[in-house]
């Protein structure tokens, strides 16, 4: 641990020969079986990407309230494009942000006996007035990808599984990048820019603008503060991790606090998770580690699903009403 609330990891380790790879799996084991959270730096993100992810964003979030409009999710059954102000919300709250979500850029699935997640699938949608954001979000993407499958043949193997244990049941992988601002609050209580929730998939990597903090996680009961670290990633795995180890790896529950006006926060998570039609089994863990395996923590009003495609429905439904009412009535009486 350092003076930080999180432990910082050095991804680079895994290229510096066994004796460093080793200690780095245990330090990724170690993380996520006691926080759930930590830092990651040595990732190859170079710094001139950054500036100009971060210079995209602003680029974006300072369009004309037309364009962004004009590619509101509201217009997308997939739940893709720009969500303006009070348009989400966690455990039925409104969350204080306006951001863009992208996924993987498909077809619709056109087939009336496919599964209601297929509904997710298609296409993003782009703002015409700055075409650099579908270039620099699809270079971001491609990169994390890399890091994320990587991290997770470490987990893979620190577990006691065959290194390839998650590439062979992760089918192609259900990506969601968010770019997001959260403006200033005048309040003069701390706002809800997220609220507190757990992720529904397996593994976040959270870019957030330098200098800025806001995002907590809860500790021992208590929020601790994770602000930006240079050069650093902020890591968290979700509930299907939790489920595929029998709750020996920890989902976490965090929030984002809104800055004060008139300061305002980019934040970019990237979300790496299964086919949609993709099920996790259970790690079947070395007898050590499963005798510290806590089960898994339910919900009965949010249950895991062992499918990723159910989690990811059942989120996206939850947190864009509006998206749902307009697209998805029929699920939405089917769950009521």
């Amino acid at each position: 641990m350092t003076d930080l609330n999180l432990p910082i990891l050095d991804l680079s380790q895994l290229d510096d020969g066994p004796e460093a790879a080793a200690a780095f799996r245990d330090q990724l084991r170690a993380a996520t079986h006691d926080v759930g959270f930590f830092y990651l730096t040595g990732t190859g993100i170079t710094p001139e990407l950054e500036e100009r992810l971060h210079r995209t964003a602003r680029a974006f979030f300072d369009l004309p309230e037309a364009d962004k409009l004009a590619i509101e999710n509201v217009h997308s059954p997939q739940f893709r494009g720009y969500t303006r102000i009070g348009g989400e919300r966690t455990q039925g709250a409104v969350d204080w942000r306006e951001q863009i979500d992208i996924g993987p850029d498909r077809n619709t699935v056109d087939d009336p006996d496919a599964p209601d997640f297929a509904r997710l699938i298609g296409p993003n949608l782009w703002p015409a007035a700055q075409p650099e954001l579908r270039e620099v979000a699809t270079e971001w993407q491609e990169h994390l990808a890399g890091v994320a499958r990587k991290l997770l043949r470490a987990w893979a193997l620190t577990l006691g599984a065959p290194e390839s244990y998650f590439d062979e049941h992760f089918g192609e992988p259900s990506t969601l990048l968010k770019i997001v601002r959260y403006p200033g609050s005048r309040e003069p209580e701390p706002q809800q820019g997220v609220g507190a929730h757990k992720d529904s998939g397996v593994l976040t990597l959270l870019w957030v603008e330098p200098g800025k903090g806001g995002l907590q996680v809860q500790r021992d009961g208590a929020w601790v503060d994770a602000p930006s670290v240079p050069g650093a990633f902020v890591v968290n795995i979700g509930e299907m991790l939790e489920y595929a180890t029998g709750g020996y790896l920890i989902a976490t529950n965090h929030r984002v606090v809104s800055p004060r006006f008139p300061d305002d926060r980019i934040s970019v998570p990237y979300f790496f998770n299964p086919a949609l039609d993709s099920r996790l089994p259970l790690i079947e863990l070395p007898e050590e580690l499963a005798a510290e395996a806590r089960g898994v923590t339910q919900d009965p009003a949010n249950p895991i699903h062992a499918l990723y495609g159910e989690n990811a429905l059942k989120s996206r439904l939850r947190a864009h009403p509006d998206v749902a009412a307009r697209w998805h009535d029929d699920l939405l009486a089917a769950r009521s």
